[in-house]
């Protein structure tokens, strides 16, 4: 029966570099190679009392003897390559007496959950060879370096689980699909026997014994060193040391080849896996909102809130481009249906409000909310996107999903976040601006685009009653100034003044100014209320009026 052996990494990180390679290099062997599996084996023999120094017993050289004789598959399990990197003191002081560091890449391969297996399709091992290789495997604890802890078992997976990465003679992996990597495996014993019986030909060629008389010690000193470069078995080959190879000359050991493996071309991912639409619940859901922090942890990293509108402008086109590399982006992300048109009626595809929640004037969330509901493929986009970037940030900021759901379920969040959520989410009859409110249309002193007119147009196209009051908040003055006069007075244009109020790629205002408004129903309005120029982009945002 076919020999299988399953391993678990329960740091979920592989750490080992290719034979031949630099740290530096970046590189990450996976699968383990054949050969890093059998001195693994090997080594913990030694070091958990498996046996003495003597050497391994005689079941323990029949299975690695059995296991060198052919090449074994893999099921991997899905993984993704890391890194970090560091300063590394070398024990040195330079001119100014400070201690020299050299840059050190620690690269590894994040594995989690799943398991690795190797199966040996060709090998039969006798019980006392099975029972030598459960009793090593069930030892080992790192594969790799030390960091790689692992859990190892013995089984019979290979009868309900297909490999997919084989030796590149296999038929199965021609096509497209498929990468190559070169891994180190030993050769047979058998072969390994012929082959040095070849090399110490040729070395003691030169090298003869006399007929007829008993060789010098000078003579058995030449053939010795002559022969020291092959060692007597594959077992020894497999215990030699990198010190015991550069001695020797070898760049590569003795009693190895290189053999091409092949697997799929997504066996290892360079970034988070992306999400997948199985993966996002079914049905549209009316809110999404995302956290946003710096690397740092360092909060005034973070935007200020007068970048509202250039932040949400740049989420938006990194979420069309994530829904994109699926199809069509859906119409409640891009705000068009099918034909590029622009959609019409009561604004219900997406607002994408960055909000500051803890009141300290940087943005630390951005809710994503719609009328008509997110779908599931804005939800996957949405949950994909992982990070976004800001103006004078020296790396990106990352973003992660706080919750889904109707937006008033946002405002049960825990402390100042949930008491901001409602007064954005909730029902009330006064409301103030968050964020300045640019009119979408020149100011007249009469007729419908007076300032009053348009801010009712506005509430009219998302399906809100007329408001019993409209007054622009004077940035100098308690005093509100009510919004059905001509126009108002000068100062008034002042409020956020320090806000960006035109699109980057977007068409401009009509006029770049930016309003404090409050609206003051006759019964109670439910949030979130956003009107005017770039309201699906955070500007025009309203929230309760907070009590004196």
């Amino acid at each position: 029966m076919p020999i299988s052996v399953a391993f678990r990494f329960p740091a979920g990180r592989y750490h080992a570099t290719p034979f031949g390679h630099h740290v530096n290099e970046g590189l990450v062997e996976w699968p383990p190679s054949p050969w890093r599996l059998l001195r693994a084996l090997i080594s913990v023999g030694y070091t958990t009392g498996a046996w003495d120094k003597a050497g391994p017993p005689p079941e323990a050289e029949g299975l690695i003897g059995k296991l060198s004789a052919g090449l074994p598959h893999y099921v991997l399990p899905s993984a993704v390559g890391t890194h970090t990197r560091h300063y590394m003191p070398i024990g040195k002081l330079d001119d100014k007496k400070l201690e020299k560091t050299t840059l050190v890449f620690d690269t590894w391969l994040r594995v989690k959950d799943k398991e690795l297996i190797v199966i040996w399709p060709d090998v039969q091992l006798n019980n006392p060879e099975r029972s030598m290789l459960e009793l090593l495997a069930g030892r080992l604890n790192y594969l790799g370096r030390s960091e790689s802890w692992v859990e190892a078992r013995v089984g019979c997976h290979e009868l309900v689980l297909v490999p997919n990465c084989f030796a590149e003679q296999s038929e199965a992996t021609r096509g497209p699909g498929w990468d190559r990597v070169a891994l180190l495996a030993p050769e047979s014993v058998t072969g390994y026997a012929v082959w040095r019986r070849a090399k110490l030909d040729e070395a003691l060629a030169d090298l003869p014994i006399p007929v007829a008389r008993k060789p010098s010690k000078a003579l058995l000193k030449k053939r010795a060193k002559a022969e020291s470069p092959y060692p007597p078995t594959l077992l020894d080959c497999l215990q030699m040391d990198t010190t015991w190879l550069r001695s020797h000359g070898w760049n590569r050991p003795p009693g190895s080849r290189r053999v091409f493996y092949c697997h799929r071309s997504n066996a290892v991912s360079g970034s988070a896996p992306r999400a997948r639409i199985a993966d996002v619940p079914a049905g549209r859901v009316g809110a999404m909102l995302l956290s946003l922090t710096s690397a740092s942890r360092n909060d005034h990293v973070l935007p200020p809130v007068t970048r509202t509108l250039p932040q949400a402008e740049l989420l938006h086109r990194t979420l069309v481009g994530i829904a994109a590399r699926s199809g069509a982006p859906p119409p409640e992300l891009t705000g068009r249906d099918e034909n590029r048109r622009p959609l019409q009626g009561a604004h219900e595809h997406a607002h994408i409000n960055p909000l500051d929640l803890d009141g300290d004037g940087h943005l630390d969330h951005i809710l994503i909310w719609a009328s008509g509901g997110l779908g599931t493929d804005a939800q996957a986009a949405i949950r994909h996107a992982r990070r976004t970037f800001t103006k004078g940030a020296a790396e990106p900021l990352r973003m992660a999903l706080v919750g889904t759901g109707d937006v008033l379920d946002l405002a049960t969040l825990p402390g100042e976040y949930g008491r901001r959520m409602a007064r954005i989410a909730g029902g009330a009859t006064v409301w103030e601006s968050v964020t300045p409110f640019v009119p979408p249309r020149h100011i007249k002193a009469r007729g419908r685009n007076t300032l009053d007119g348009q801010i009712r147009a506005e509430l009219h196209s998302r399906r809100l009653p007329p408001p019993t009051t409209v007054q622009c908040i004077l940035p100098t003055s308690a005093k509100p100034h009510d919004a059905s006069e001509s126009k108002p007075p000068a100062d008034a244009w002042g409020g956020f003044r320090h806000f960006v109020r035109s699109r980057q790629r977007g068409p401009k205002p009509p006029v770049v100014c930016g309003l404090a408004i409050r609206l003051e129903f006759q019964y109670e309005v439910r949030g979130p209320i956003a009107i005017g120029y770039g309201s699906h982009f955070g500007l025009g945002l309203f929230a309760q009026k907070q009590p004196v």
